[in-house]
């Protein structure tokens, strides 16, 4: 099934959604120590392999993290050649002086913000879609 291109389409039924739990970045120079069933998402950079996992998971494990998050979900699937979406919801959650690391997967994009934040995200995010 392919995604959704059109922006106003993606941005009218984004529809976004909190997972449970809270989440953290870390850096590790090997993954093989790490049951993949507690990774989220792995990308590997010339300077490590940035993980995110469950921070009850970083904690069991002893990793030192700096940034503990909240993960929204966008339910909407999302084209991976679609233009505009991240810039649109990046831009919005700028005026409210909301940091956001996206992630795109194949049929959805995810958000993750500081659980400080997580409330007006969600508000924010939602009014795209009049909510």
């Amino acid at each position: 099934m392919a995604g959704e291109t059109d922006l106003n389409i993606l941005l009218r039924t984004l529809k976004p959604s909190l997972n449970k739990g809270n989440y953290v970045f870390i850096s590790v120079k090997d993954i093989q120590h790490i049951s993949r069933d507690n990774i989220l998402f792995e990308f590997k950079e010339k300077e490590g392999i940035t993980i995110i996992l469950e921070q009850a998971k970083a904690d069991e494990l002893n990793f030192k993290y700096e940034f503990v998050a909240s993960w929204i979900t966008l339910t909407v699937h999302s084209a991976l050649d679609a233009v505009g979406l991240t810039a649109a919801v990046s831009t919005a959650l700028t005026k409210h002086n909301i940091s956001c690391n996206v992630v795109a997967a194949y049929y959805h994009d995810h958000i993750f913000v500081s659980t400080k934040d997580t409330k007006k995200a969600m508000e924010v995010l939602s009014e795209f879609s009049g909510k």
